[in-house]
């Protein structure tokens, strides 16, 4: 087995590296190697190794193959700000072709389970021209979309969903992450969710005291994935 996948949010905030983790993990827990990138992050730490991403770290800590943290996030930002933004105040150019080069890196070192973690939702700016689904599209590689549930919810995840397959991709399955457990009609957002989504859902994940890799990954369901 050697699955890759691009992972993608309904919005920021709804838990995507949460997931991603957790997807690792379970992976882990079957046997397979895992390896996880974040090619573009912002909201990064300074260190005396330079900036780091707790998002980017979060990936490394469950992938089973070890790589120079600048190739896993080749593009690290300070500002807890888009992405497009925070590289223009860097004074650097983001483009699809620069972030291409590394995620082909990381994806041919074959592990069983990769998943390339997004920034935000899908249709984020990547530069003034491109946003960060084209390089999901250059990639070519089916998506794990995370449903943050929470008021509003089926609305972005339909359109999450119409924008995957209308630039050409798989939507291989999804997570509904439970933000807000307090969702009116819960159930009945959820049952809603899953007729209308094309892919099978992977899991559902409660709100946790502790959302570690290890308890996030008691609720995914690998096998479900083509």
């Amino acid at each position: 087995m050697h699955a890759a996948y691009f992972i993608a949010g309904t919005d920021t905030d709804v838990g995507k590296t949460t997931i991603a983790a957790g997807l690792l993990h379970a992976a882990r827990l079957a046997g397979l190697s895992t390896l996880g990138a974040k090619p573009v992050a912002s909201g990064c730490e300074v260190t005396p190794k330079g900036l780091r991403n707790a998002d980017a770290l979060a990936l490394i800590a469950q992938s089973s193959l070890t790589l120079p943290y600048a190739q896993l996030n080749p593009f690290a930002f300070e500002p807890a700000i888009a992405p497009h933004l925070a590289a223009r105040e860097a004074g650097v150019a983001l483009s699809v072709q620069a972030l291409l080069a590394p995620m082909r890196t990381v994806l041919a070192h074959n592990a069983d389970f990769t998943l390339i973690e997004g920034a935000g939702g899908w249709r984020v700016p990547l530069s003034d021209q491109a946003n960060l689904s084209d390089l999901a599209i250059a990639l070519k590689l089916p998506v794990i979309l995370v449903v943050g549930v929470r008021l509003g919810c089926i609305n972005h995840a339909l359109l999450s969903a119409e924008a995957i397959a209308r630039d050409g991709l798989q939507l291989a399955g999804w997570v509904a992450n439970i933000i807000e457990p307090r969702t009116s009609r819960l159930e009945e957002n959820l049952a809603s969710l899953a007729e209308r989504l094309p892919a099978p859902c992977l899991g559902r994940v409660p709100k946790l005291k502790v959302a570690s890799a290890e308890a996030v990954a008691a609720y995914l369901q690998l096998d479900l994935l083509d």
